[in-house]
């Protein structure tokens, strides 16, 4: 049996168990012998994972659920092998839920063409939706669901306690989940949900890659007035609300301005 290493009370992150970078991060929260899993990673990291979980000496029958912070493959790709090894149940929010029933490979960024990329997207069942306010319970723990949309529609976000472990929302450089269009990412979703997360009194993220780090109020508003930024950059396209340059030429077209 492996001596477990708790980063929390009741909370393994595996990569950091393992004193190595085997997946995304990947948190086992725990009460007992009851367990979840939130987020998994790449179907090649499921071994590793489940033997992992094996010498932690947690019971595969004492899995609740297999947590889906969102509908991206590098987060969920693995979670059907896991669920017929530990013959549990998984529960996502349901925007990411038709995802991840249709084993949608473009919108789950399985497949971009454009690069070459072209992997498996396993079909997987959802067993239980959840939104805004529900909770997941995990033993004797309870896990307050909150919908963070901006990098997908479909992300959640768990508080538990003064910990939030917080999906691709926001990571320790103050870099966030990729936006693009094609998964539904929303800029002013984006800003809204960091905003509610810099209103609320929890102390730690626990992002979804990377380490986890204190929340700072400062680091939460520099990514917000960065964002605020994109919302009007042709560089994101569709996801930009406007884009000034096109007012300011339409006007230089009507005053017949020339080149200078």
């Amino acid at each position: 049996m492996l001596e477990r290493t708790p980063i929390f009370p009741h909370v393994i992150e595996l990569n950091h168990q393992a004193r190595r970078r085997i997946t995304c991060s990947a948190y086992l929260i725990y009460d007992d012998d009851a367990w979840t899993l939130f987020d998994i990673g790449y179907e090649d990291a499921v071994d590793d994972v489940i033997e992992l979980i094996r010498e932690l000496d947690f019971p595969f029958s004492k899995c609740t659920t297999l947590i889906a912070s969102h509908a991206d493959v590098d987060h969920i790709q693995g979670i059907a092998k896991a669920k017929q090894i530990f013959k549990t149940t998984v529960t996502s929010h349901p925007k990411a839920a038709k995802y991840l029933e249709a084993g949608d490979k473009l919108a789950t960024f399985a497949q971009i063409t454009a690069q070459g990329i072209d992997m498996d997207m396993p079909p997987i069942e959802v067993e239980h939706l959840v939104s805004d306010g529900d909770t997941i319970e995990v033993g004797g723990l309870k896990l307050e669901v909150w919908h963070t949309p901006g990098h997908t529609d479909g992300q959640l976000s768990l508080r538990m306690g003064n910990l939030l472990f917080s999906g691709d929302n926001l990571f320790r450089d103050g870099c966030v989940g990729a936006i693009d269009a094609h998964h539904g990412s929303s800029i002013p979703d984006f800003i809204s949900s960091l905003k509610r997360i810099q209103a609320s009194d929890v102390d730690w993220l626990l992002p979804s890659h990377g380490p986890v780090f204190r929340k700072d109020n400062d680091h939460i508003q520099r990514t917000i007035d960065r964002l605020e930024g994109y919302l009007h950059m042709a560089d994101f396209g569709t996801c930009a609300i406007d884009w000034p340059l096109m007012d300011e030429w339409e006007q230089e077209l009507v005053d017949g301005k020339t080149p200078s």
